[in-house]
């Protein structure tokens, strides 16, 4: 969505959108993360292993693409909130969880923010001309290494997005105050390892119309990302990521 048809929008999520075109994510070289895999594999292969078993376990670890939608609008209170989904129960992976819309990116699809708008389209119906796209933030990495790139959009139109969902992908739409996932309120976290890394996997428990959500993992660690680089500033707890990853914060 051009700019040019967001005039509608209040001053604020148009200035945000303004600011936001301007941010540029650290730079992340394609072939990092391939490089990163190989040492991995070489390090926990033994001596006796063949060159072609190494060669096997490197391309089992080649990363899939993916892209997720950070989309924002005003809330009623005149606070930012950002569109979130529970997945389907009958998925075969992270089931039942909340989630951003987003997924695997397809043939056809001409850069990550295309994945990111056909995947909400396709999950919750939300027209690809109501979300006016400003910027990417850097790449994360799912345990199953899938390379996920956030795709921020504002929605300077809420009243015109009448959520349709996928049964198949997703249970439910809601949304929450962004600013929540700067906050060490209704927060818990979990000390994880991950291919020799330390990290910490930060929860956050939601209730909306007597409804309760747990946001964590990934999409709470993006959603951290998201608000920091919004509202530019840190969040009020450690995040601990994995040494693998650039820095969260600029």
């Amino acid at each position: 969505m051009d700019c040019s048809n967001s005039n509608g929008g209040s001053k604020r999520l148009l200035d945000l959108a303004q600011r936001l075109r301007l941010y540029k994510p650290p730079i992340f070289p394609e072939d990092i993360l391939d490089d990163i895999m190989e040492d991995k594999v070489v390090s926990e292969v033994s001596y006796s292993e063949s060159t072609t078993s190494m060669a096997q376990k490197t391309e089992k670890l080649r990363y899939k693409r993916a892209a997720v939608l950070i989309c924002i609008f005003e809330g009623d209170a005149g606070d930012l909130r950002v569109v979130l989904t529970k997945r389907s129960s009958m998925l075969s992976t992270y089931s039942g969880e909340v989630a951003l819309p987003g997924g695997k990116a397809e043939e056809g699809d001409k850069d990550d923010k295309d994945t990111a708008k056909r995947e909400a389209m396709e999950e919750i119906g939300l027209d690809p001309e109501l979300v006016d796209v400003v910027t990417v933030l850097e790449p994360f990495f799912s345990k199953y290494l899938m390379r996920v790139v956030p795709v921020i959009g504002i929605l300077h139109d809420k009243k015109a997005f009448k959520a349709v969902l996928n049964p198949a992908e997703v249970e439910a739409v809601f949304d929450a105050p962004l600013e929540m996932f700067l906050k060490d309120e209704k927060r818990s976290e979990e000390k994880m390892e991950w291919m020799g890394e330390n990290y910490l996997i930060h929860l956050f428990d939601y209730e909306m119309e007597h409804k309760k959500y747990l946001i964590w993992g990934l999409t709470a660690g993006i959603l951290i990302r998201a608000a920091s680089v919004v509202y530019q500033r840190s969040p009020a707890f450690m995040e601990q990521n994995p040494k693998f990853k650039l820095p969260q914060l600029i």
